[in-house]
């Protein structure tokens, strides 16, 4: 009997039944929720599901996701409202930095959608994720932060669409670094344990900013180098020359004494109004342990107050 089914599947008889595909769906994260600062309330505008944090510069929220049959293709799409002051203007006119990220118990915290706020402008993005799949599954909780220091200032909807998907998702996953004030003097670096995989690659999220507005580490390129086990991997220079496009969804942008309008000035892997996309890096790694950093050369260091920084965040992710 074996050897007669056995034939009968090797000559196309018999068709083995595909597993059925589940529905796309959408889970709406994130609706109409607002990020402000106020030491004295940070928590005046939170909700039943929604807390705040750091002032109210950060909302957390938790979500059970099941695991979805099959390949999945996940977007990740936020959308930012500044709040009206008046008729004419907003509470929050600057470009402020912000994410939407996985918090991570059990190591660095992973960001799903990286983003600059418009000068005082709405926006919308949408960020293929699907390579964080493994993550996005069981209770999961997620944090949504601007660098905002008004209250109130921005409205956030953030919402994670699961529909079938065309290609295999990755089956590890390992974050490596999460740091909001990348200084000079520092280095991130981690030790990990990679299994047997075929193909690895790294997803990394960088902006380069300074505390006073000019300067390094914003308008300077400086290389970011990533190590492994002591030996160079990878090295580059986020920069962005193309934020002149993004100058109507700024409409607070200023011009400088030579002209330019503060929306257009070139920067470190960013644009005002626009989100940051990941870097993608092919590695090549034997399987075993493994001692990972990432250096920012060349950091503008402290004086008078001011200094560059940088936000940086990566994940490594690998197939079978």
């Amino acid at each position: 009997m074996r050897k007669l089914l056995l034939l009968l599947l090797l000559t196309g008889c018999v068709q083995v039944a595909e597993q059925p595909r589940f529905e796309t769906v959408t889970y709406d994260i994130f609706s109409n929720n607002m990020i402000h600062y106020s030491s004295e309330n940070p928590s005046q505008y939170e909700t039943v599901t929604v807390s705040s944090q750091d002032d109210g510069r950060e909302i957390r929220t938790e979500l059970e996701i099941p695991k979805f049959n099959g390949p999945v293709k996940i977007t990740a799409k936020v959308n930012l409202r500044p709040i009206p002051k008046d008729l004419i203007s907003v509470h929050d006119k600057w470009d402020r930095a912000g994410h939407v990220r996985l918090v991570n118990e059990n190591g660095p915290d992973v960001e799903l959608l990286k983003f600059m706020t418009a000068y005082g402008g709405t926006t919308e993005w949408e960020m293929d994720v699907s390579h964080l799949a493994s993550l996005l599954v069981g209770n999961c909780e997620f944090a949504g932060w601007i660098d905002t220091w008004v209250t109130p200032a921005w409205y956030i909807d953030f919402t994670l669409t699961f529909e079938p998907g065309e290609t295999v998702n990755p089956t590890w996953a390992q974050p490596l670094f999460y740091d909001l004030e990348y200084r000079s003097g520092d280095s991130a670096s981690t030790t990990i344990d990679v299994p047997e995989l075929g193909k690895i690659e790294m997803y990394y999220l960088v902006s380069g900013h300074c505390s006073d507005g000019t300067g390094a580490d914003e308008f300077e390129p400086k290389d970011n180098v990533f190590y492994c086990d002591d030996s160079e991997i990878h090295r580059f220079r986020p920069w962005r020359t193309d934020c002149k496009q993004f100058r109507a969804i700024n409409p607070y942008t200023r011009r400088w004494s030579n002209g330019i309008w503060s929306s257009d000035f070139s920067r470190s892997g960013w644009c005002p109004g626009d989100a940051v996309s990941p870097t993608v890096i092919n590695l090549e790694l034997e399987p075993g342990t493994h001692d990972m950093k990432l250096l920012i050369e060349d950091i503008r260091p402290e004086k008078d107050g001011h200094y560059g920084y940088w936000r940086v965040s990566a994940i490594m992710v690998g197939w079978n």
